[in-house]
This record gives structure tokens, sequence and C-alpha cells, in this order.
């Protein structure tokens, strides 16, 4: 019993030898480092801060809400975010949605909006959403795309149009681009050299249900507008009214100065004045 006693003791002493001396080598190796355990663990904290803030910085960290003077001065292709209330919808798909909105400064056009069909139905005209996302350019029309959006308190706003007509032909036209506009007192002119009205599709090859193409002029310039089948489709009013013009007649109209390769109004209200 004495032997296995001294033999149980000689080995708890040779193991204790044993652990002194590892944590003598592993402290004198983090000396030569010149780092402790608890600088390591200060260190590997801090690193994983600052990646997080940089992250943070790639992934775009938090805008401010810009007015409409300092949206139309961001770059392109920058994240931007804008308060604005609903002026009309133009479709809804695969949970995406295009919307026109306006404030008191200026129009915007929301591309491709991140929007369930419940929360589609929710945007009806006047109301207020704050919209984040990528301002970008298509052909010369300037657009907020691929953003989300948020239902925001705010008295119902419904834009007036604005009377554009002398500003036709000049550069100050596009400072009104994406809102609500009017034209007054237009000349309805052939769309093609068959003496059509309208056209189908720009170029005739549409049929019942599809985008319509008329020409008007004023002060002898002849310019081209659009009735957008999937913001006013056939069974609209606007629709109808453009399918009974007649060449010759004039005309007032309502729409948003929409822009492709040049002035491309959509427009939702067509009346025959004479």
């Amino acid at each position: 019993m004495k032997k296995m006693l001294a033999m149980l003791l000689a080995l708890s002493m040779m193991l204790s030898l044993a652990a002194c001396a590892g944590g003598n080598d592993a402290q004198t190796t983090a000396a030569a480092d010149g780092t402790t355990a608890a600088q390591e663990e200060t260190q590997g904290a801090t690193e994983a801060a600052t990646q997080g803030a940089e992250e943070t910085t790639a992934a775009g960290e938090t805008v401010e809400v810009m007015s409409y003077d300092e949206y139309m001065a961001a770059e392109l292709d920058t994240l931007v975010v804008v308060e604005a209330a609903v002026q009309a919808k133009q479709s809804w798909w695969e949970d995406q949605a295009t919307v026109y909105a306006q404030d008191e400064d200026g129009g915007y056009f929301f591309y491709n909006l991140a929007c369930s069909e419940d929360d589609y139905a929710l945007l009806t005209p006047g109301t207020w959403i704050r919209v984040t996302g990528y301002k970008s350019e298509w052909s010369g029309e300037v657009e907020i795309m691929d953003g989300t959006f948020e239902i925001i308190e705010g008295e119902s706003f419904i834009a007036e149009p604005t009377d554009v007509t002398e500003l036709l032909g000049t550069d100050e036209l596009i400072s009104h681009q994406n809102e609500l506009v009017s034209f007054t007192g237009m000349t309805v002119e052939a769309a093609d050299d068959s003496g059509a009205a309208f056209l189908y599709n720009w170029d005739g090859s549409g049929t019942e249900g599809d985008d319509l193409y008329f020409n008007a002029s004023y002060n002898g310039e002849t310019y081209t507008f659009t009735i957008e089948s999937y913001l006013c489709d056939s069974s609209s009013e606007v629709y109808s009214a453009v399918k009974n013009l007649e060449v010759g007649q004039t005309i007032d109209m309502e729409g948003f100065l929409y822009w492709y390769e040049g002035v491309n109004p959509h427009i939702t209200s067509v009346t025959v004045v004479e």
C-alpha cells in the first residue's frame, strides 16, 4: 500500500512539473511574438469591428431622405432615398411594381419596386411612400430602379398638371420629367403615311390592347405621344378617345412626362376641343 501511495505521489509530481513546463513554454512563445492571450483577444475584437464597418460602407450606409433637388443632383447608380406621393400605378408583376409619384417640387418614376400584390393595392393616388433604391437612367429616362418602399404618414397629395405646351422643343422641358403635365391646343397629325390618326405600337405592328401612338403638333412642330397600355388599358376612356381621333382635330391632353430617346409623354387624358 505504501509503495502504491509513493508511486502515485511521484506520478502526480511529474505531471505537475510537465504542466508547469508547458505553461512556461507557451508564455515564452507569446512573449516572443509580443502578444499575450488577452492582447490577441482584444486584437481579434478590433479586427472584427473594423471588418464590420467596412462591410457596412460597402453595402451602402444609411442615406438621409433627399429633397427633389438633392435627388436630381445625385450621381447615377448611387443609393438614394426620397419621399413622394403616388400619382398613378403602371403595373404589378411578380412582386414588382412600377409607379409614378410626385412631391411639391418634382416627379419620380419608380421602376420595379419590390412589392407584394397586397401592398400594391395600398398604393392609391395621394398615398405617401418612402423609397430606397438606385438612381438610374434608361434612354434618357431618369428613374429609381430595384427599390423598396414603405408607406408613411402624410396628407394626401394629388398634383395639379403643369402646362408645358410652350416648353415643347426647348431644353427647359426636361426639367419637368416625370411630372404630371398638360398640353393644350395641340393639332392631331397623321401617325403614318396612310393618314391614320393613331397606330398600335410605334410601328403599327400591334393590335387591340397594345400601346397606342399618335402625333400632335404645336407651332409647326410635331411630337409623338403614347398611351401606355399597362397604365391605361384598352378599357380606359383615354384609350377609346385616341382610337376615335381624327387628323386635324384640336385636343388638350394630360399625362406624365416620360422620356425615351427624347420626350415621350404617357398620356392619361385626351379631350377634343374643336
